[in-house]
Order: C-alpha cells, then sequence, then structure tokens
C-alpha cells in the first residue's frame, strides 16, 4: 500500500534523493525511470512513476542535469537546405518520421538546423546538440567544419565524412537497375530530369563540367549509373540530354519537363531523379496529349507515398526512407553499436515505365 503523502509536501520541492529514500530505492532506479526506461521492467517503472506523482515529483532537473554533466539531450539534424523545403518534400518528411520514432522512445529532443551558412552568423546553434545527424550534404559545406570542431558524434546520411559513421542507400544500384529497364523497353531517345546536380538555381540542361562530385553526390552517383547503362545499350546520355533542377518540386519539375518533351525527335523515355519530379513529368505529358507509357516512359527514384497512389502508378526505385531514419537515429545515439551501412534500393515497376 502506498504511504501517505507527508503534510506540507505539495509545498516542500522534492529532490532525487528525498524520492529514492521514500521509495526506498536508488537514485539510478528513479532517473532511469524518467530517462532510460529500457532499463527496468515494465511493472517496476509503472510503480515508480505513479509513486513519483504520488509525491510530487516530476523527474530529474533537465536545466542542473545539463549544467552538471554538460549533455542537453538534444540531436542536432542538419538538412541539406531550407528548413521549410523539407516539409514540402516526402521524401524528406518520411526521414524525419523515423528519425522521431526513435527519438521519441528514446526521450531524446530534436532540434532542426538548416545547411546553409547564413544562419549561424553570430549564432551558436551548433553547440547547443549533444549529438548529430547530418542528412545530406549541406547546401554550404562550410558549416560541416562547425559540427567537427564540437567534437561530437556524427552520423551522415546520404554522403560520407571521413571518420565518421554514415549512412546511405545505394543509389547507384537503384537507378542503374532503372536505367536497364528502360533501355531494355525503350526505342528512341532517353532524357534525364535531374536534381541538384550543379550548384545552379536556374533549371537547364548541364554542363558536365560543373558537376559534383559522385563521392559526395547522391545525384551524381544516379547520372552514372544512367550513362553507364546507356553504354551498356549501346546509347550515350549526353548533356544535351540531362536537366538539372534546383528542388525536387512541382515548379522546377514541370519547368524541366516541359523543355525535355519539346525536343524534337522527342524523348520517348525520362529518367527522373525523385518521384516528384516524375509526378511533375507526368502532368506535362497528360498536358501535351501524351499517353504514358505508350508515348513516354517515365520512371522516378523514391517511392514516396504519392508514386504509389498516383494513376498512372509511378515506376520507381524504392529506397526504405522512414527505416533510413529510424536506423540514423540509433547510430548517433549508440554510435559504438554501429557501423557505416548502405541500405539496398530495387526497382518498383508500375503503370508508368
Amino acid at each position: 500500500m502506498s504511504k501517505p503523502v507527508p503534510p506540507n509536501s505539495a509545498s516542500r520541492r522534492m529532490t532525487l534523493k528525498a524520492v529514492a529514500r521514500e521509495l526506498n530505492v536508488s537514485t539510478a532506479t528513479i532517473s532511469n525511470a524518467f530517462n532510460r526506461p529500457d532499463q527496468l521492467s515494465a511493472s517496476l517503472r509503472d510503480h515508480i512513476l505513479l509513486e513519483c506523482k504520488r509525491l510530487g515529483y516530476h523527474g530529474p532537473n533537465a536545466a542542473a542535469r545539463s549544467l552538471r554533466t554538460g549533455a542537453t539531450g538534444i540531436v542536432g539534424v542538419m538538412l541539406a537546405e531550407r528548413l521549410s523545403y523539407n516539409f514540402r518534400d516526402s521524401c524528406a518528411t518520411e526521414f524525419l518520421q523515423g528519425v522521431s520514432e526513435v527519438l521519441d522512445d528514446a526521450r531524446a529532443n530534436l532540434l532542426l538546423m538548416p545547411g546553409r551558412d547564413e544562419f549561424y552568423h553570430e549564432q551558436s546553434m551548433e553547440s547547443i546538440p549533444d549529438r548529430y545527424i547530418v542528412y545530406g550534404p549541406p547546401r554550404d559545406l562550410s558549416v560541416l567544419d562547425r559540427l567537427v570542431r564540437q567534437h561530437k558524434p556524427v552520423v551522415t546520411v546520404d554522403f560520407t565524412l571521413e571518420n565518421h559513421l554514415s549512412l546511405n542507400v545505394d543509389n547507384y544500384g537503384g537507378a542503374k537497375q532503372a536505367a536497364d529497364h528502360v533501355f531494355s523497353h525503350t526505342r528512341g531517345d532517353v532524357v534525364v530530369i535531374g536534381l541538384r546536380l550543379t550548384l545552379s538555381d536556374d533549371v537547364g540542361r548541364i554542363d558536365s563540367g560543373e558537376l559534383f562530385d559522385a563521392k559526395t553526390s547522391i545525384s551524381r552517383q544516379r547520372l552514372e549509373a544512367y550513362r553507364d547503362s546507356a553504354l551498356a545499350h549501346n546509347y550515350t546520355l549526353g548533356d544535351d540530354r540531362v536537366w538539372n533542377t534546383h528542388e525536387s518540386t512541382w515548379a522546377d519539375g514541370v519547368k524541366a519537363a516541359h523543355e525535355a518533351l519539346a525536343m524534337n525527335p522527342r524523348p520517348t523515355a525520362m529518367l527522373c531523379m525523385s518521384d516528384q519530379l516524375a509526378l511533375a513529368a507526368l502532368s506535362v505529358a497528360r498536358d501535351m496529349g501524351l499517353s504514358v507509357p505508350e508515348d513516354v516512359r517515365i520512371v522516378g527514384f523514391d517511392d514516396i507515398p504519392e508514386a504509389r497512389q498516383m494513376h498512372p502508378t509511378i515506376t520507381t526505385v524504392y529506397q526504405p526512407s522512414i527505416e533510413k531514419g529510424r536506423l540514423a537515429a540509433m547510430m548517433v545515439l549508440n554510435p559504438e553499436r554501429y557501423e557505416s551501412r548502405v541500405l539496398p534500393t530495387h526497382l518498383k515497376i508500375r503503370e508508368t515505365g
């Protein structure tokens, strides 16, 4: 039976030690009930939390713990671009969903950080988190130096950073599958609607001399796979057949698709580096009175929910975005338990291709 609450206890602030004495358990057990639930049985944790509520104790003081240990309990997620872009991108939101699920279970907090240097002038945002997930190479690579100087755990996603854990998907392999499928089933010109292949903000054909390096750019890896597949099928994907878009957005996709489908001869297939770009291309093709896939095949990358819900459904390369987010969070919380990983991708053949 629970002990009665001592007189005037509501006005007396309970400390961790006082609660431990009251419940006849260690201070570590009380702390684990609030911060590390996996260390206790469910019944013991429920009992301790109920008793703490009765005593008016709401857990260890986070501010005091931070001052004492230097830890904030915050995981920083640095995004490649401005914050708003990631809330419009289904692939990014699925990744953040996976990250959030793991951080929720770990009772950890999340700080979203933009990957542009302009947000860090005279600021020390990067000093707040205990550890970092870097989702894609930041637009301004100089901000990576700010993180490295903190000497805290860093996990990079979709690129690698020397001496730090990385988590990637098989971009080359997935893109190669997509291109092999297209070249095996297509007669005629093939074009690529690329994504962030160069630093340019403009939508238009690429200049190979301006391409990002394949070590830091998943889009470059996909382009190399498309070009290798083309050569294997006796076709050349020259710069005049490859468009660059600055963002995986409807507007950029529509502009690139309009230009590509206005070519003479008109292409009979489009390899798109994201599903959002593929959806935009599908809309343009329909507006031009073209049948998909009879007149033009369209293949995307990512397998976002919209790719499965649209009619016709989008042929695309599946990557496990939610699982990638979960694994990135587990890696950054317990880096000593993990090694760098490359997750598999595979082609989903649907109605557009």
